[in-house]
């Protein structure tokens, strides 16, 4: 599927209209349900072919912030056969209590794939939990970029980021 069928296609399934509270803490009269097009396979994988494509070539891992970025870690993490790791958002008090599930080795190198970025509050603290962690992030690659200035605030943080489509793309 070409960029700009699956732009449109993940439009179709996953935009709504209305007044929507967003993870930010900001109000929009859009919504990107990112379950929506997440949990159909033909475009997950759609999206993880073209996130393949986008990763740095020393990438040794790829990680995913729990909940909404765990498919599609998991999705390009079988495109590319690299393995994969959850970051949670946050430790739990039973188990292992690991802020990282999966195996991460100090020194990897890691691309952090994020489904939507509106502030990228988020995004970066995952990525500030794998650099604590002894990960390189060498990149993060968001699937939508709502263009509230996340995109500014993960390179203020210092984090290289590109996003697979921006909220132009979608014709928003």
């Amino acid at each position: 599927m070409q960029k700009a069928e699956l732009a449109r296609r993940i439009k179709e399934a996953a935009y709504l209209e209305g007044d929507f509270l967003l993870s930010s803490g900001r109000r929009s009269k859009y919504y990107f349900d990112k379950y929506l097009f997440t949990t159909k396979p033909e475009l997950l994988g759609a999206v993880a072919r073209l996130v393949a494509e986008m990763l740095p070539g020393d990438t040794v891992r790829i990680a995913g912030a729990e909940l909404g970025a765990v498919p599609l870690a998991a999705a390009v993490s079988l495109q590319t056969r690299l393995p994969f790791v959850i970051v949670k958002k946050q430790v739990k008090d039973y188990g292992t209590s690991k802020p990282i599930e999966g195996v991460l080795e100090p020194g990897d190198k890691v691309t952090l794939v994020e489904d939507i970025i509106t502030t990228a509050g988020q995004c970066i603290k995952a990525a500030d939990a794998l650099k604590a962690a002894g990960a390189e992030v060498v990149k993060i690659i968001g699937i939508l970029d709502r263009q509230e200035g996340g995109a500014e605030n993960i390179r203020a943080a210092g984090y290289a980021y590109e996003p697979l489509f921006v909220k132009s793309d979608m014709g928003v």
